[in-house]
């Protein structure tokens, strides 16, 4: 074994490990949710809001922690709003988003048609945060589900993958780091821009018909680089720069779908365009 990747199985175990321990041991699913309109199964969607929302969390994150602001917002606003956790790796609890996305995917393929079944609704909304904002696409694609969607808001997404500012461009310096990364956390390499994962996911186009699309990005993403790689081509698609609407937002990836209320306002817009009310920085306030 080469010395460097010696090194890097222990440093990806300790990335594991310090994003495990950066999660407070209470919110360890989705069943820890509050009970009313959040995750309540007996909650039946208004006329005014027909369609269940569910939320689908990042990376290293989980159906609770992800939302603790934007599923009260949208709560309060008449929507049945849901949430899963999805892409556990073994032996690593608490966070999740690690695991192959296509399979990932596929737990949201079987979690959207569980709430589709308790609302008795005919389709749902997707909202999502980072590589939330990004698998949901191969559910709509490649599993059925635009025929069970009606708008996707993808938050910070990674679209077409992440560099890193640059550091993934670095990994075919090092004979064998993809397959070592894969092999650890193979949520984290399907995300690598350049990755097969994406690759099958974005040929033939980005969208899928019948479905609307909103992006939601801020230029601060320290994430998903560069920013702009995260908007989306087509014909319905709806892709917004947070500072475009208020200069004054400094939200990087993270804060822009944790606590980012000019974000939720976008996200409210996209989940009721008929409603849709212009977002300024003052939306932060509403």
């Amino acid at each position: 074994m080469l010395p460097w990747k010696r090194l890097l199985r222990p440093l990806t175990a300790l990335l594991l490990t310090a994003a495990v321990a950066a999660v407070p041991t209470a919110a360890a699913n989705a069943s820890s949710a509050p009970a009313h309109g959040w995750n309540d199964y007996s909650c039946q969607p208004s006329a005014a809001h027909p369609r269940p929302v569910v939320l689908v969390h990042g990376t290293f994150a989980n159906a609770t922690d992800n939302w603790l602001t934007l599923a009260p917002y949208l709560e309060a606003r008449g929507y049945c709003v849901f949430s899963l956790d999805y892409g556990q790796l073994p032996g690593v609890p608490l966070v999740y988003g690690l695991g192959p996305i296509d399979k990932s995917a596929e737990q949201l393929q079987v979690y959207v048609d569980q709430v589709l079944a308790a609302t008795g609704a005919a389709k749902a909304d997707l909202v999502g945060h980072s590589q939330g904002g990004m698998m949901p696409r191969y559910y709509l694609k490649f599993l059925g589900g635009a025929a069970k969607v009606n708008t996707f808001v993808g938050i910070a997404p990674d679209n077409h993958g992440t560099t890193l500012n640059g550091l993934t461009q670095l990994l075919p310096y090092f004979p064998g780091a993809e397959d070592v990364i894969a092999s650890a956390a193979p949520g984290l390499a399907d995300q690598v821009a350049g990755s097969a994962f994406l690759a099958k996911l974005n040929a033939g186009g980005d969208t899928v018909p019948g479905v609307h699309y909103t992006v939601i990005a801020t230029r601060y993403d320290e994430v998903v680089t560069p920013y702009t790689s995260q908007f989306l081509s087509g014909s319905d698609v709806h892709n917004v720069l947070i500072q475009n609407l208020c200069s004054a937002d400094l939200s990087e990836h993270a804060l822009l779908g944790l606590t980012d209320r000019i974000a939720f306002h976008e996200v409210a817009n996209a989940l009721d365009p008929a409603h849709a009310t212009a977002t300024t920085c003052l939306s932060a306030l509403s």
